[in-house]
């Protein structure tokens, strides 16, 4: 008996995730529990578990494919089938079986069989890697199974990845230098036939490639139905990467030549261009997953709140020295401290002060809920783009401890493993736009809260001190809120009480 595993829903009335990983082959043993594949849902990626004990006997998904929840997208042979199996002799059905599991593992698409044949996957064990490091494998065209780890329990970090890509690039150009000479050695006993017929011309109605050789295709621009082959798959021309690198390679060369044939009519007194000149201007990629998600919430709170943001700025110079003199006593516990802890703080005091900014408008209801909980979400870019991890209960715990888990949330979102509950329940969120030298924004609300902090980049800047000009360290503010709910003298009110704390870190102790 055969057991047949659906996408499972992996989040809150999920209709559909895209297939971002298999952890593992046909042929496989599996336990119960054991991750067997990579899935991303619309807040993340996440791993789904096998449901038994058993061999991977068809794996009916490929990787990059959107699946609806509900389709089967792998089958296992448990073990109890195994052992009869076993007892009945029936040596024609483990040829079909084995059959079988070749054909499979051939319509997968690796690109690399003899990484394959050797890699971690192929003997029946688990490649142990986070997800960012296997979607920069997919991206460097690096099979996750043949890098060697270097972290715990031999983990697979970006670096790794990166180094076994640096590694496969030497070998490739030491190849490619020797090839020449080779060629001409042989070229005298036997010349190799020109591809014929529909398979090698370019133009082609349909090309069959790996989703790795396909996403390629799409980072160089180029179409896979114009890159010459002379493989076949089940009669259909195949592709590999290494000939979609040379095509686009060739292509860019040509187009290079193109634009210095242009520039060199144009000091001529030529001005006249070709439509190759303007060719690959363009690229396209799919508006699905966690962008189409972010894109769909911003929509919604644009359109739905009328937004209206007010700007001021602090001087956060003793904010400065109160940090750089805790910044070591917390690194040696351990613990990176930042500036955000502070303005969390900061932001419940104004918020204890002008609770109507930390409410949610019902509007079925036709009420206003005011939240007396102090859950604050903090914008992290990623990717995928702008998530935003929730930190729990801000006002019952300390600097130390906000650190701490706004860091391993932040984390966690950037690599795609955060759970989706870790991005739900906010009452309050905080954007950070300073990070990348930004002072001013319209931040959009978080729908269906009803206020959003920017922070700016602090600078240094001349201000009048006891009349004098000296230079201090200055934060901009940019607080955007729903005007339905909360006036402009409210938000105007909350900025000054969260500048008063910031500007003097001691009140942030009472």
């Amino acid at each position: 008996m055969v057991r047949e595993f659906e996408l499972p829903d992996v989040g809150e009335g999920l209709a559909e995730a895209e297939i971002v990983s298999w952890l593992v082959s046909v042929g496989d043993a599996v336990t119960e529990d054991q991750p067997v594949a990579e899935v991303e849902t619309d807040k993340a990626v996440v791993e789904v578990p096998s449901p038994v004990n058993g061999t991977v006997k068809e794996i009916l998904a490929e990787e990059g494919e959107m699946v609806p929840v509900g389709n089967v997208i792998i089958t296992f042979a448990t073990e109890e089938d195994e052992t009869a199996s076993e007892e009945s002799g029936d040596t024609e059905s483990d040829e079909s079986e084995a059959e079988s599991a070749i054909s499979a593992v051939s319509e997968v698409g690796d690109e690399d069989e003899d990484a394959e044949a050797g890699g971690t996957a192929a003997k029946g064990g688990r490649v142990f890697a986070s997800p960012s490091a296997r979607r920069l494998a997919r991206e460097l065209d690096v099979d996750i199974a043949a890098v060697e780890g270097s972290g715990p329990g031999g983990r697979v970090s970006d670096a790794d990845v990166r180094a076994h890509a640096a590694s496969d690039d030497e070998e490739e150009a030491v190849e490619s230098a020797v090839e020449p000479a080779t060629a001409k050695v042989g070229e005298d006993d036997e010349e190799e036939p020109a591809p014929t017929g529909d398979v090698a011309r370019a133009g082609r109605d349909q090309t069959l490639a790996a989703p790795a050789t396909r996403r390629l295709a799409e980072e160089e621009s180029v179409n896979l139905d114009d890159v010459p082959t002379d493989e076949t798959r089940d009669g259909e021309a195949f592709v590999r990467p290494e000939q979609v690198r040379e095509f686009a390679e060739t292509q860019r060369a040509a187009q290079a030549a193109d634009t210095e044939a242009v520039q060199a009519g144009q000091e001529a007194g030529a001005v006249s261009t070709t439509p190759e000149q303007v060719d690959q201007r363009e690229t396209r990629e799919p508006y699905t997953g966690i962008r189409r998600t972010i894109g769909e919430q911003m929509e919604t709170s644009k359109y739905t709140a009328p937004h209206v943001t007010h700007h001021d700025e602090v001087d956060v110079t003793k904010l400065v020295e109160t940090r750089a003199r805790l910044k070591e006593e917390a690194e040696a516990r351990g613990q990176k401290l930042s500036y955000m802890p502070f303005v969390l703080k900061a932001v419940v005091a104004g918020l204890r002060e002008y609770p109507v900014l930390n409410s949610q408008l019902d509007e079925e209801a036709d009420e206003i809920v005011t939240k007396h909980y102090y859950n604050i979400g903090v914008a992290a870019a990623t990717d995928a783009g702008l998530m935003v991890p929730v930190v729990d209960a801000v006002d019952q715990k300390g600097l130390l401890q906000l650190s701490e888990e706004m860091n391993e949330l932040v984390a966690a979102a950037r690599d795609r493993s955060i759970a989706r509950e870790d991005m739900q329940g906010g009452t309050f969120s905080i954007t950070n736009f300073g990070a990348i030298g930004g002072e001013y924004a319209t931040p959009i609300i978080n729908y269906p809260e009803t206020a959003i902090l920017g922070l700016g980049a602090i600078k240094e800047k001349p201000r009048v001190v006891d009349g004098e000009v000296v230079p201090r360290h200055v934060l901009t503010l940019s607080l955007s809120i729903d005007h339905r709910v909360i006036d402009g003298a409210e938000a105007a009110a909350f900025t000054n009480t969260v500048k008063e704390h910031l500007q003097n870190p001691e009140l942030l102790l009472l």
